[in-house]
């Protein structure tokens, strides 16, 4: 299935694995461009893990996204697949007898793309996340045609992960326009010269700049993530004056 969304303005979120900060990054994207004055709109197609607050199931990857965009959007609208179970979506989707719509996601980017300026797009897990038996979530990014913004958690083994994800972005035909470096626990041995590596190979190879550097933060708060991320450079990511 080709049907690229050419008109769509933002980047796809994506990942070197699961739980290094695409969902914090996302919203801290998504505030930097609602401090710029554009009209942002989070999405995150499929969203697997709901938990029950006040006797209703949310996704908090979904509910996060939508307190960060500056359009009023419902959960539903941000997240159109969410599910209960907290692993593959494609799992998720088969616990409950659901199918994940390729041609429905994309009628709500659509829909989303038509209410802002610009979408920022959270995938799910790392790049590559099967979606369905014939698709995946680099298929989704190829689908939407939008750059890509590439988050590395900064721990043991990231120089792989990251290279890697970014040969797979290309290789799918799609611009990695830039990466951010993510703390998700403990201070990393020798940062500073995995930090210098990362800059040094994914411009090297793709021409990818480092977007921000983000310290562990005591808690997830976008206004506080926005503050590390690098204005000039996400300025040019986003074709801002």
């Amino acid at each position: 299935m080709k049907a690229a969304l050419t008109a769509l303005r933002g980047c796809f979120v994506t990942g070197t694995d699961t739980e290094v900060g695409k969902t914090c990054v996302s919203a801290g994207l998504l505030h930097w461009l609602g401090r710029a004055g554009c009209r942002a709109a989070g999405f995150k197609p499929v969203a697997a893990g709901r938990v029950v607050v006040d006797g209703r199931r949310i996704n908090e990857d979904v509910v996060a996204l939508r307190d960060a965009s500056s359009v009023r959007l419902s959960d539903a609208e941000v997240g159109p697949f969410q599910f209960d179970a907290a692993c593959a979506p494609h799992i998720a989707a088969a616990l409950e007898a659901r199918v994940i719509d390729r041609a429905a996601l994309l009628d709500a980017a659509r829909a989303q793309g038509a209410r802002a300026e610009f979408l920022v797009v959270e995938g799910v897990g790392g790049f590559c996340v099967p979606l369905g038996p014939d698709w995946d979530s680099a298929d989704l990014a190829c689908d939407l045609g939008l750059p890509v913004v590439l988050v590395v958690g900064l721990r043991l083994g990231c120089l792989n992960h990251a290279l890697l994800s970014a040969d797979a972005i290309s290789a799918r035909g799609l611009r990695l326009a830039g990466w951010v470096a993510n703390s998700t626990g403990p201070a990393m041995q020798h940062v500073n010269e995995n930090l210098a590596t990362l800059r040094h190979e994914l411009e090297r190879r793709h021409q990818a700049p480092c977007l921000g550097v983000v310290p562990r933060l005591a808690t997830p708060d976008p206004t506080v993530l926005a503050s590390h991320l690098d204005d000039t450079a996400l300025r040019a990511l986003f074709e801002l004056r």
